[in-house]
């Protein structure tokens, strides 16, 4: 079983890009690979009620700082949050999640799968001692560290009163580069992420620039599919979309099977839900 162990200011593990921040944590408490703190990363946040565009455009740059070598960090909240972790786990990648929790506490419990595997792969950092609970003001004071551990912090969705605009404020405050996904001007969850690039945030063209820009060059490639994933993947891209009914028939595998390897697809970018259709995603 993974404990939570700690260290704290004036440990040489601490990090230097937390220690000159407006009040720095005197501690953190963390479970998995601290090493990983030392490692080039930026952040991705976003709603938790995240739209089918911004699920995509989450994994998309989880799995895209994966193939750049580059630590994806973000706070393990649901929606975009949850989906940039996966992203970056499912293509080898390196994540860190900061929690307004202890490191003993899975908030939301539907991450607990997600949690595990952070804990196991990646890394899991906390200001705060094994036992404190969520509260309305620990999910604010995280985000000061989410953005300085950051190189870049890249908005996916965000409405104008968020986490996600605090965050974007400390990262220009703290000197960081703040990238925006512009999107649809009829969504509350686009209205953050536009009024940022009114006020001169970077747009998001495609997800690589944004790493390229930052300096990163691709270090792999993407992980090839293959077996039922792969004829699955591939039925799809003939035919269009697809209901899942049909999609079991045309490749004679139980709807549980098609289910199950859809839902992997859609993690690793290469499928998506919409309107009850299985559709390509990339």
């Amino acid at each position: 079983m993974i404990k939570t162990e700690k260290i704290y200011y004036d440990d040489r593990r601490f990090p230097d890009r937390l220690r000159h921040i407006f009040n720095p944590p005197e501690c953190l408490y963390f479970r998995g690979d601290i090493s990983i703190l030392d490692t080039p990363s930026v952040a991705s946040v976003g709603s938790r009620n995240a739209s089918e565009y911004g699920r995509r455009v989450a994994l998309e740059i989880g799995k895209t700082s994966a193939l750049f070598g580059v630590t994806l960090i973000s706070g393990m909240a649901k929606g975009i949050d949850g989906y940039s972790h996966t992203g970056a786990l499912d293509f080898g990648g390196k994540t860190i999640a900061v929690l307004g929790t202890g490191c003993d506490i899975c908030y939301p419990k539907e991450n607990a799968a997600l949690y595990s595997a952070i804990s196991e792969r990646g890394l899991i950092i906390s200001e705060y001692p094994d036992g404190t609970g969520p509260a309305k003001y620990t999910f604010p004071m995280r985000n000061r560290i989410i953005s300085a551990l950051s190189k870049a912090v890249i908005v996916c969705e965000a409405e104008i009163s968020s986490g996600s605009m605090i965050t974007a404020e400390l990262a220009i405050e703290q000197g960081k580069e703040v990238f925006a996904v512009p999107g649809n001007i009829f969504s509350p969850l686009s209205l953050g992420t536009n009024k940022l690039i009114s006020d001169g945030a970077r747009p998001v063209f495609t997800v690589p620039e944004i790493f390229r820009e930052l300096g990163f060059e691709r270090i792999k490639e993407e992980i090839i599919i293959d077996g039922k994933e792969r004829y699955i993947y591939e039925t799809v891209r003939a035919h269009g979309e697809l209901s899942l009914k049909d999609l079991s028939r045309m490749c004679r595998l139980s709807e549980t099977i098609v289910k199950n390897a859809v839902s992997h697809l859609e993690m690793k970018g290469f499928l998506s839900y919409y309107m009850g259709k299985v559709l390509i995603a990339k």
